[in-house]
Order: C-alpha cells, then sequence, then structure tokens
C-alpha cells in the first residue's frame, strides 16, 4: 500500500553489537513500509506545533517524530517483531486541519489493511487526526465500539473558535454528537490546577470518565487498573492517545507544559500494559515530545520506552499484546 506522506522514512542506524537475533535492536527490524506489506506495526509521525501555538503553549513538538524514533532506534528487542515506518505527515504554513485530515486518511488506510498504528506527534492536537482515521475505518463505519483512553494531565475539551492543542476532544465529542453518538472518553491523570471548572464542567457534559492525578499514586494502583479495565471491557477497540506532560516534570520536562505532580512512570507504563494486553488496542499515539526544551532527552527516553513496551508485549502464545482491533475475549 502506498501512503501519501510528506517526509518519506530516512534509514534507521544505531548502537550494533554484532549479527542475530541475540544483538537485535529496534534499527535492526524498522523498515519503509512496502506497499504490500503484510499485517505488522507501522509508524506514522505528525510533524506538527500549529495546536501549540494556537494555544499559548511552548512550541517545539513538530520535531517530536524524529526524537522519538532516535530514541528507539538502538533500544534492545527481545524477539522479532515486524514494524515498518510510512514516513511523516507535516503540517506547513498553519494548516493544521489540511494536516490533520491527511494523518486521518493515512491512518484509515492502515488499519483497514489491519495494521497496528503508532502515530508520532506532534502535539497533541495529533488526537484529532488519529480519531478522524478510527472513523473513517472500515471497521468504525461497520458499527465497532470504540473508545479513547488518554493519559493526560488535561482534559483538552476548550472551546476555541479554531482547532488547537486543548480541542481535540471536544471536537470528537461534537463530531460524535453531529452523528447521533456519544464519545466514550476516559483520562488519567488529570491536575486539578491545571483545568478550569469549565473543563470540568464540559467533562460532565460529554460525559467523559476520569481519574484525578492525586487518585493515579503507586500506592492506588489497583484503583487504576480497574478503572482502565473497565473502560476497556465495553469496547471493541481502543484508541490510547498519551500526553507525555502527564508525566512528573522532572521525568518529562521536555514538553509543552510541564507537569508540577504528573503521574509515575510505572503507573503510566501499567495503564499501557493494561490497554495491550486486552487485545483491543488499535491505534496508540505519543504527543507533546519537543525536543528543544527536553533535558537529556528525558523525555523522548520515556516516550519512547512506553512505545517500545507496546510494541514488545507479550501474552499467551508469544503474540503480540498489540493486536488490531478484533476484539478479545476479556482484558
Amino acid at each position: 500500500m502506498t501512503i501519501p506522506v510528506d517526509v518519506p522514512p530516512a534509514p534507521w542506524t544505531g548502537r550494533y553489537d554484532g549479527p542475530g537475533p541475540e544483538h537485535l535492536r529496534w534499527h535492526g527490524v524498522v523498515s519503509p513500509l512496502p506497499a504490500d506489506a503484510a499485517r505488522a506495526q507501522v509508524l506514522i509521525g505528525f510533524r506538527s506545533d500549529e495546536g501549540v501555538r494556537r494555544n499559548r503553549g511552548r512550541p517545539g513538538a513538530a520535531d517530536g517524530p524524529v526524537a522519538l524514533r532516535r530514541a528507539l532506534a538502538s533500544l534492545a528487542l527481545p524477539a522479532p517483531v515486524a514494524i515498518h515506518d510510512a514516513g511523516d505527515i507535516e503540517v506547513r504554513g498553519g494548516a493544521l486541519d489540511d494536516g490533520q485530515h491527511r494523518l486521518g486518511a493515512a491512518v484509515a488506510a492502515l488499519l483497514d489493511a489491519e495494521h497496528a498504528v503508532v502515530v508520532l506527534g506532534g502535539g497533541h492536537e495529533v488526537a484529532f487526526g488519529s480519531y478522524l482515521g478510527w472513523a473513517g475505518s472500515a471497521a468504525a463505519r461497520a458499527g465497532a465500539r470504540w473508545g479513547v483512553l488518554n493519559l493526560d494531565a488535561h482534559f483538552d475539551l476548550r472551546a476555541a473558535p479554531v482547532p488547537t492543542s486543548g480541542t481535540p476532544f471536544r471536537q470528537m465529542a461534537e463530531r460524535e454528537r453531529e452523528q447521533g453518538r456519544s464519545l466514550r472518553y476516559a483520562v488519567v491523570g488529570i491536575a486539578q490546577p491545571s483545568n478550569t471548572a469549565a473543563l470540568f464542567a464540559a467533562a460532565d457534559e460529554f460525559g467523559a470518565q476520569y481519574l484525578l492525578d492525586d487518585e493515579c499514586r503507586a500506592t492506588n494502583l489497583p484503583v487504576v487498573e480497574t478503572f482502565v479495565e473497565d473502560f476497556v471491557r465495553e469496547l471493541d477497540a481502543v484508541h490510547l492517545t498519551i500526553d507525555l506532560d502527564v508525566l512528573p516534570g522532572w521525568v518529562a520536562p521536555g514538553v509543552s507544559a510541564p507537569a508540577a505532580c504528573g503521574v509515575a512512570f510505572e503507573v503510566v507504563q501499567h495503564v499501557c500494559d493494561v490497554v495491550a494486553r486486552s487485545g483491543r488496542l488499535a491505534l496508540v499515539e505519543v504527543a507533546e515530545l519537543a525536543p528543544a526544551l527536553d533535558v537529556d532527552g528525558r523525555t523522548a527516553r520515556a516516550g519512547a520506552r512506553l512505545i517500545h513496551r507496546i510494541v514488545t508485549g507479550r501474552r499467551d502464545g508469544g503474540h503480540p499484546r498489540f493486536a488490531g482491533t478484533e476484539p478479545a475475549d476479556g482484558p
């Protein structure tokens, strides 16, 4: 299949310890997406910080896809896995709506080809582009039950005259409402001081489920796990969106708005594990990495570790946890 992109995939390079699967790293398995690709895991980047700029945040997320690939390249793989790189969609001249729709067309084509999709952001405006892809997919048109699980300090349900990085889930909710449906939307990690009363009211209006960051401590892990399992259990397919500002600012300093508190990395990683092992994870994205603001590459490495965890997760029989859109028997 051919996916129209603005920036074709570049060769992956990284540490080389020798031949054979015992020395395998990401750069040794990632290849450009071929026209006849069998079912695989596919990376596609979204080079945009236009939404962040409009939201008056710190720009730089347009360089996130390159930094995430660089952080992934030398990570060691426990076993061979089929991973393709489709290249990047780039927002140019402020044309955010166009970029989101082009990303949506690419994601829909990949999902229809039964690929598991990893979108590398980009500001969190990437989420609406990914949503357009799911909404345009054959599974969605056939009536599959889907929902969005957001790991984020913010609801991103702002009412604004133009789309921004703070509006994607409101855009989704309003579009679903126009279609006579309700958006299934859950958020883990909401920071109360970072969300006004109006945003909490919007969350109630659109039926969002959420846990505050104070409720997501490692000592409260069973509550977090139950929240995620209960949400996922009602779905056929999950769109997992990870805003790296959900992590504490000292773990993820390279974002538009670093968190003063945040959710511990081990909790965020565990949530990813729960979703991945459900067999319902169809689409995942990592957003808000701004490399120019990153200290020692911490944020890029954190994002890469989460992607690595999802892509290489194992379940019974050695099958990847990240298994596309088909329903599973239980989480």
